[in-house]
């Protein structure tokens, strides 16, 4: 089966509960609209920085909860604050302007190895399905540099490995317990992710354990290393597409990074280089691409580049690591792989620090990246960000509604710069005072409930509900500063999207109004901000003045809230406080 078949049916599957049919109360309800009679856009010339990810597009239907209009005398006290203000900025949106076709991967998310059996968990089996992030990576980041997907209690890793590696710091430390068939309570054993993957209608991305090419001790470890990897992909049978070779293998805190030469066997340096890396991801490649044609199936492997300018003090092999991928890794790699964690490790930083990486950083990759290639005489290839958040440490940035902001940012961000995918990490983790990447709770902080949602869950699904298919250009006219941040769609099924994010403290009252937009007879929107707690970085979010029945999160009837909603005139008016995200929706004819 091809990918676009196959991925294209995952994507069906998972996204359909967010895409239904358009509409409120109309004759088309509960069946699909025909497209060409409401919208008929031009598409843009495919991206070579999205390539075959882009093969799983699917147009999009706007769906919304059942009677989202009230008369406007029983508009709430809320929404009519919202309509009110004087004009301070005018959104133009053109429709017909396309910049691009909304990559459906790059809404996807990380498992990880420590989160336990979940698919036994339906509430959070409910909310992954909710947020529909299309694809899922596992087993997980560093970890899966130690991982042997076909270990058993018995047999957890093979006779050539050590069972303690080598820190870049020439301490020994004991290899962990993370293999495929470990079906122990507390991790997430090979079955279940499948099952996962099944249970929410998501896609797969597999990081396949480079590490072993540097750490086993037999006669040619690359070649063992990449046919355990080709024996996955056999075993794997064609529901994994898009593989990964190794994780952040330049990082002196990766398994393989440094090694103990008097226990190699085919001459490898100590310290891993990207030259070295590149060579053995055309072995990798040639072994698990064998095996695909084996089973009958197409995979796309992607090799990992260094995603920003090097910092001065980092070690020669971060230095050099672009320029020896890209001249060793020769036509292996199908994509390139970059992760990002956008702001200064554990810095306290600040909402203003935080939300400018949102906007900025994929700006700055991408660029960066194209710089790298065209000096290497590379050609360019789709780019993917498996792992991305924030790292800031000391006020429980990472839990708060601004990182759910700054989520918001980076998905519009990573759509207009034209990355093909992107996975957020991760599913869940523990709080680590405030300090967690999870997006759901272990139950260890002040909601004291297993699996509570995060505030980023919410705006990320609200993005994913409301956002559509084609990304289309805007302009903001008569800036009062640079607090708003826009984000613009249509959907096939003949609706206007746009994200308004104001990351100021000022109020904005802004006007929007389209071109080459049939406009229809009402327009409809969520508001998201944040509470009053733990200043300026609450944890909890309100949705439409929903909010948590429990001290931090967010409102957990978020999929039968009614939009507020309001007829479309001329142009539609509406005021964005301080710190606040609108996901609004205009009706078109």
């Amino acid at each position: 089966m091809k990918l676009t078949a196959l991925l294209g049916l995952s994507l069906l599957l998972g996204g359909w509960a967010c895409v239904k049919t358009a509409s409120h109360g109309d004759s088309t309800r509960g069946r699909p609209v025909a497209a060409d009679a409401v919208y008929n856009p031009s598409n843009p010339a495919p991206s070579p920085t999205i390539g075959f990810f882009g093969n799983a597009w699917l147009p999009r239907t706007l769906h919304l909860p059942a009677d989202t209009m009230e008369p406007a005398t029983q508009q709430t006290e809320t929404a009519n604050a919202i309509l009110s203000g004087q004009v301070t900025e005018s959104l133009v949106i053109d429709a017909s302007n396309v910049l691009v076709q909304t990559p459906p991967y790059i809404f996807g998310a990380n498992a990880n190895l420590g989160m336990g059996q979940i698919v036994n968990q339906p509430t959070l089996m409910q909310y992954i399905k909710d947020l529909s992030p299309n694809i899922i990576r596992a087993p997980a980041g560093s970890f899966s540099d130690t991982y042997f997907w076909n270990g058993t209690d018995a047999n957890p890793r093979p006779a050539d490995v050590p069972g303690n590696l080598l820190t870049n710091i020439g301490a020994l430390i004991p290899i962990n317990s993370f293999y495929g068939g470990n079906n122990q309570s507390w991790t997430l054993s090979l079955t279940n992710y499948y099952n996962l993957l099944a249970q929410t209608y998501n896609a797969s991305i597999l990081t396949v354990n480079y590490g072993y090419a540097r750490y086993g001790t037999g006669p040619d470890p690359v070649a063992a290393a990449a046919h355990m990897a080709a024996d996955w992909v056999r075993y794997d049978k064609g529901k994994t597409r898009i593989w990964e070779i190794g994780n952040e293998t330049f990082g002196d805190w990766e398994a393989g990074y440094r090694i103990d030469q008097h226990q190699n066997h085919d001459g490898q340096p100590a310290v891993v280089t990207g030259a070295l890396y590149g060579r053995h991801v055309g072995v990798f490649a040639d072994s698990m691409r064998a095996a695909a044609r084996e089973v009958g199936s197409t995979i796309y492997i992607g090799a990992t580049l260094y995603q920003n300018p090097p910092e001065s003090w980092r070690d020669s092999t971060v230095q050099t690591w672009n320029q020896g991928v890209l001249g060793t890794v020769g036509t292996a790699a199908d994509f390139f792989i970059v992760h990002d964690y956008f702001t200064p490790w554990h810095a306290n930083s600040t909402v203003s620090e935080i939300l400018s990486t949102g906007v900025n950083e994929p700006a700055a990759v991408m660029s960066y990246l194209k710089q790298q290639t065209a000096a290497a005489g590379v050609p360019m290839r789709p780019v993917a960000m498996t792992e991305w958040n924030i790292q800031a440490s000391g006020s429980r940035q990472n839990v708060s509604y601004i990182a759910g902001m700054h989520a918001a940012l980076t998905l519009g961000s990573l759509i207009r710069n034209q990355f093909g995918e992107a996975n957020r990490w991760d599913l869940a983790e523990g709080y680590v005072n405030g300090d967690s990447f999870g997006m759901f709770s272990f139950g260890d902080d002040a909601s004291g409930m297993l699996w509570n949602p995060r505030p980023v869950f919410y705006y990320m699904y609200y993005f994913r509900k409301c956002f559509g298919d084609r990304m289309v250009a805007d302009t903001l006219y008569n800036r009062v500063n640079a607090d708003l941040v826009t984000y613009s769609s249509t959907f096939n099924s003949g609706q206007a999207s746009t994200v308004i994010i104001n990351t100021g403290n000022t109020t904005h009252t802004v006007s929007i109004s389209f071109q080459h937009f049939p406009v229809g007879a009402n327009y409809h929107w969520y508001i998201l901000k944040g509470g009053t707690d733990n200043a300026p970085f609450s944890e909890q979010v309100y949705v439409n003045g929903a909010g948590p029945s429990l001290p931090i999160g967010g409102p957990l009837n978020y999929a039968s809230i009614k939009p507020y909603g309001a007829p479309l005139n001329a142009a539609i008016k509406i005021t964005v406080p301080p710190l606040s995200t609108i996901y609004l929706m205009a009706d078109g004819r």
